[in-house]
């Protein structure tokens, strides 16, 4: 994983560590971890139609413009990875998220990068 801090004083810790404003998450290395114990939740925060096209197995929907009413549906005690199209509404979701006290990860990429790198059966738009 890499992680590069943004958030500074806004800093919180979660399960026991400091957690930066920013972290990323690589398409094989989360592949990896979905296979081992204690997988993180998936989040899309796609719309619903982009969903529906294409989405990892497992994830929840909430759409970003839903999050803010809907972040007590996540578990606050589970790791959470993040993704969107191609990144970048899921990059601004995993700093929001953050400042929250949720853990939470961005697949770097977005849902694009898991089709060409892990699943080449997902469709890509």
């Amino acid at each position: 994983m890499v992680a590069a801090p943004v958030g500074g004083a806004r800093d919180r810790a979660v399960h026991s560590r400091l957690v930066e404003g920013y972290a990323e998450i690589a398409p094989r290395e989360l592949e990896e971890r979905l296979q081992a114990r204690g997988a993180p939740a998936l989040l899309d925060v796609r719309e619903p139609w982009e969903h529906e096209l294409a989405a990892i197995p497992g994830s929840r929907l909430i759409p970003m413009n839903e999050l803010e009413a809907r972040v007590g549906e996540l578990d606050p005690g589970r790791e959470v990875v993040v993704y969107c199209h191609h990144g970048i509404r899921a990059a601004a979701v995993v700093q929001w998220l953050r400042r929250q006290g949720v853990a939470a990860i961005n697949l770097r990429g977005g849902i694009d990068a898991w089709a060409v790198e892990v699943d080449p059966g997902v469709p890509r738009y």
